[in-house]
């Protein structure tokens, strides 16, 4: 199967610029966009053409379609902070919907073939049950959640109308860094409770806030299905190699391991780490948060050739500090 050059919409943020290394290590010719509103321009290899710029930005968006002759694209550019999205609404469905109309557009016109998208499991909402299946109902609790199933709309109305094919992965949680320190995450106030509780673990942070202790979970917080984010990296890989062989069938996949942890699980795995507890401060639950998304995965299984290398959270904890410990010896600017 011929590859072709695949664009990285915020490839020099924290999961495209592990899909970055994912498609170069497969032998797939990559180019990158991204504003660095987010992200780093020093994680993205030297030898991948970088374009710094909005990809709501039209004129931009296809002049490097064109240029750089561009036949796939895995989009991860856009907002991600739950809690932000309940404050700033329109800011998300700028940054995610309309920016997302804008760059579907213009890989219409250009005649990109495939289009991969990085979802979330907020588009289920509160899900009534657990492990949650790709065919349960989609009802978002945040605008993280609404912006990103308006694109999912957009990708399966518009592949029903033009000649190219899509997939939607629906990320739970995401967490580590590349196991070679290649790339981890930077973060500008970071939120996801791994990279927040690494920082804690070497000085960067005087304690970790616990957000909520009254869920109706075994220990009173919420739980979540964590991904080693190479593993998640290799899963788009896998999903646009499937796209390429399947190009008259679209793809709606969950990315999880298809078990959960809760936040005092993962701090006790941070902790095994260090021999040095983190303190916690029990806070009031933030707004927009479920007590627990599971992912079942077994479409995941099922469909693509990949089987995850890190499903454990001692090495996702483990990563994640070795990658905050090299942050220590200076920045990545």
């Amino acid at each position: 199967m011929s590859k072709v050059r695949v664009l990285v919409t915020g490839g020099a943020g924290y999961i495209g610029s592990h899909a970055v290394l994912a498609l170069n290590d497969a032998g797939w010719a990559v180019a990158v966009i991204d504003d660095l509103s987010n992200g780093t321009r020093r994680i993205v290899p030297a030898d991948v053409p970088f374009f710094e710029g909005d990809i709501a930005d039209r004129r931009f968006v296809d002049g490097v379609l064109r240029d750089q002759g561009i036949g796939a694209i895995m989009h991860f550019a856009g907002s991600i902070v739950v809690p932000e999205s309940v404050e700033k609404p329109l800011d998300y469905y700028r940054n995610n919907t309309l920016a997302s109309h804008a760059l579907i557009s213009a890989a219409v016109d250009a005649g990109v073939k495939h289009i991969l998208f990085s979802s979330t499991a907020a588009v289920y909402g509160a899900p009534e049950q657990v492990p949650i299946r790709e065919d349960d109902p989609k009802l978002p609790i945040n605008p993280y959640g609404a912006s990103k199933l308006m694109t999912e709309r957009m990708l399966s109305d518009a592949s029903a109308a033009h000649p190219f094919n899509f997939g939607a992965l629906r990320y739970f949680n995401v967490a580590g860094a590349d196991p070679g320190g290649r790339s981890g995450q930077i973060g500008k106030g970071s939120t996801h409770l791994i990279k927040v509780a690494v920082e804690a673990a070497v000085g960067k942070r005087e304690h970790i806030d616990i957000f909520g202790s009254d869920y109706p979970t075994a220990d009173g917080t919420c739980i979540r299905d964590y991904i080693h984010v190479s593993d998640l990296a290799a899963a788009h890989v896998a999903a646009l190699d499937w796209l390429a062989r399947n190009p008259d069938e679209n793809l709606v996949l969950n990315c999880g391991y298809g078990k959960g942890l809760s936040v005092l699980e993962v701090l006790d795995a941070v902790d095994r780490h260090t021999n040095r507890p983190i303190k916690r401060v029990m806070a009031e639950r933030r707004a927009g948060d479920p007590p627990e998304l599971v992912a079942a995965n077994a479409r995941l299984l099922e469909t693509l050739e990949w089987r995850p290398a890190y499903a454990d959270i001692d090495r996702i904890v483990g990563d994640a500090l070795a990658w905050e410990r090299k942050l220590l010896q200076g920045p990545i600017a």
